[in-house]
Parts: C-alpha cells; sequence; structure tokens
C-alpha cells in the first residue's frame, strides 16, 4: 500500500523544488532592490539566516534518520530563511538572524515531522518569537541610506554593525507604522503623525525606514503577481486579505479622518503586501479550497488592521497569520466540499445499508 504524503502536493511536471525555486525568484527584486536601499549589513543579515537554516535543518534531519539532501534540495527551508531574513531590521545583530532561522525550521517545522506538517508558518512563528523574546532588537530601524543624507556603511562597517552590534547612530530611523503608533501615543492627530513622514509615492517604491520585505510594495506586488500568472498561487488569499485591511481602513477613516488612516496608509505601509502574496499562500499552512482560503485572507487582513489600529504592536501581519493558521483546520472542516457518495465528515453514506 502506497503512503500518501502530506502537502504541498505538486503534480508532475512540477516538483516541491521548482516551486519553491519560482517563489524566490519572485522574491528576488525585491530583496536586491532592499540591498542596495540598506548595504551590506542588509546583505550579511540575509547570508547568516540563509546558512543558519540550511545547517539547523540538515542537523534536524540527520538525527531523524532520513536523507538530508532531499530535504536541502527541495527548497522550503531556504524560502523560510528568506522570508524571516527580509522581515528583520536590516541592521540586526547576526545572532537575531540565526536564532530566528534555527527556531523556524527546526522548532516550527522538523519538531512537527517537517514539510507538509507543521500548523504554522514557520517563518511568521520565528518573527513572533523574536518581537516577543527581543523587542529592543526588533524594532531598531535606519533610514536607506542611498536615499539620505547618512554614510552607507562598507564592508568592513558592516561586520561591526552585523556581528558585534555597533550601529550606526546617523542613521536611526523609525518605521512608518512605529513612528505613527507613537505619535498617537502622544495624543497626536494623524495629520500629524504622517506629516512629513508618510507620502503614497514613497511607499510605493521604498523610500522610508523598513524591513527588507516592507521597502518596496510595488516590487513585492509585482512578484506576486508573478506567482499568479504561473499558477503557482491563486488570486482568492492575496486579494482578500488586502480587503481585509483596505474595507475597515475605508470605513472609518470616513468616519473619523483625523484618527484612522485610510487604505493605502494600510496597503503601503509595514509588510502587508509581503504577507499578501508570500505568506498567506503557502499551502501547508492554509485552507485548501479556494473559498477557504478567501476566508483565510480576509480574516488575516481583518486580523492585521485591528491589531495595527488597537493593538500593543504597531505591526499585525504575522500575529494575524498565526491566529488565522490555528483556524485552518476550521475551516477546513467547514468549507471543505462533500465527497460523492460521503457525507461532511467523510463517512460513507451506503456504510450501514443492507446490500
Amino acid at each position: 500500500m502506497n503512503k500518501i504524503a502530506h502537502s504541498p502536493h505538486a503534480h508532475a511536471p512540477v516538483s516541491i523544488g521548482k516551486v519553491m525555486g519560482t517563489v524566490l525568484l519572485a522574491l528576488t527584486p525585491a530583496t536586491l532592490f532592499g540591498f542596495w536601499l540598506y548595504g551590506w549589513p542588509a546583505i550579511n543579515l540575509w547570508a547568516v539566516s540563509l546558512a543558519a537554516a540550511i545547517v539547523g535543518e540538515g542537523f534536524a534531519v540527520s538525527l531523524q534518520g532520513r536523507a538530508v539532501r532531499p530535504v536541502l534540495m527541495d527548497g522550503s527551508g531556504i524560502l523560510t530563511a528568506w522570508l524571516l531574513a527580509i522581515s528583520l531590521p536590516p541592521f540586526a545583530p547576526w545572532w537575531i538572524a540565526a536564532l530566528g532561522s534555527l527556531f523556524a525550521v527546526v522548532i516550527s517545522k522538523q519538531v512537527f515531522g517537517g514539510l507538509g506538517q507543521n500548523p504554522f508558518n514557520p517563518a511568521m512563528a520565528a518573527r513572533v518569537m523574536l518581537l516577543i523574546s527581543f523587542p529592543l532588537e526588533m524594532t531598531i530601524w535606519v533610514a536607506p541610506a542611498p536615499l539620505s543624507s547618512a554614510h552607507a556603511p562598507d564592508w568592513l562597517e558592516s561586520l561591526h554593525i552585523t556581528f558585534m552590534h555597533q550601529p550606526l547612530d546617523g542613521m536611526a530611523s523609525a518605521s512608518l507604522l512605529g513612528h505613527v503608533k507613537t505619535e498617537f501615543t502622544r495624543g497626536a492627530g494623524l495629520d500629524q503623525a504622517l506629516a512629513g513622514y508618510y507620502a503614497p509615492l514613497d511607499a510605493l517604491w521604498g523610500s522610508r525606514a523598513g524591513s527588507l520585505g516592507e521597502t518596496a510594495a510595488l516590487l513585492i506586488l509585482l512578484g506576486g503577481l508573478f506567482l499568479i500568472a504561473r499558477r503557482i498561487i491563486t488570486w482568492h488569499a492575496p486579494v482578500a486579505m488586502l480587503l481585509g485591511v483596505a474595507v475597515p481602513a475605508l470605513l472609518f477613516n470616513m468616519v473619523n479622518p483625523n484618527h484612522y488612516a485610510g487604505p493605502m496608509y494600510h496597503l503601503l505601509s509595514g509588510g502587508l503586501m509581503l504577507g499578501a502574496f508570500f505568506i498567506v499562500t503557502d499551502p501547508v499552512t492554509s485552507p485548501n479550497t479556494a473559498t477557504g482560503q478567501f476566508i483565510f485572507g480576509l480574516g488575516c487582513g481583518l486580523l492585521t488592521w485591528i491589531i495595527r489600529t488597537w493593538g500593543g504592536y504597531p505591526e499585525g501581519v504575522a500575529f494575524a497569520v498565526m491566529l488565522m493558521n490555528a483556524a485552518t483546520p476550521l475551516i477546513d472542516y467547514y468549507v471543505n466540499p462533500r465527497i460523492y457518495g460521503r457525507d461532511r465528515k467523510g463517512v460513507s453514506l451506503t456504510a450501514n445499508k443492507g446490500s
């Protein structure tokens, strides 16, 4: 009897490795643009993240007595580390990337049995762990050097920043979401909070402080559309997540425009675009059906907006995704299509009938 493997399932001639490679290709333009914005420290952090994931996953798989090469070659661990790396502050210390990648591929993935059996998105689980455990290191941002008057660190300076954690004071800044949250805490209105700090075109091209995954929303969007065109993902979860943020943002902005930001602010800030096209589309931790994926994405978007608006953290994508990951089995239970000849629970309708 053949053993049925867990998701993701890929039909020939497409393999899991090819799917992961296509996703990595879609991420490359935004990542390279982030490297140009933040320089060598971002490159160092990205490299440490990938290296830690490869070593950690290889070691975990070898302890299980399984073949290491096929697991590493499927590309899922590299994609997880890549997604984590571009969600981190570019000038974070190396151990943040290493610890996050090890947590993602070992604790959030291999402990549950490997690819296809993890209940939570590994990259987002690692980001949430880091944000809760090391809030200071995870909230120190820098202004993009090519777009400011700050001095861009050369390779030797970047080694001090990444491995000795000596950031350049002249480049210290705050992310857009963090700045607005801080100003609201001080009692400022939305107009005051955004004055001189936000412009839609700047957010579209990434000319403000943030992670590599927050840099160019346009490049992330184009990468997502590329995946849809290649039929690697479908439109249901991404569109639903964007609607889940944009609709309440529009409604509340109409009620009180000086307290609630409009939809464009939310759509072009933080990691929303990255989450919509590269996180909620994870085939392992999202529902199986198109309807289920739409519900899943809608829930992720609504929770993201709620956390951004009233939560203690300025960004809510990672928290929202993990909460909806926990709801995925429930969504699948109620939304999965009934198999012909069986009830919704999968029990044969003719099992108890006589011949």
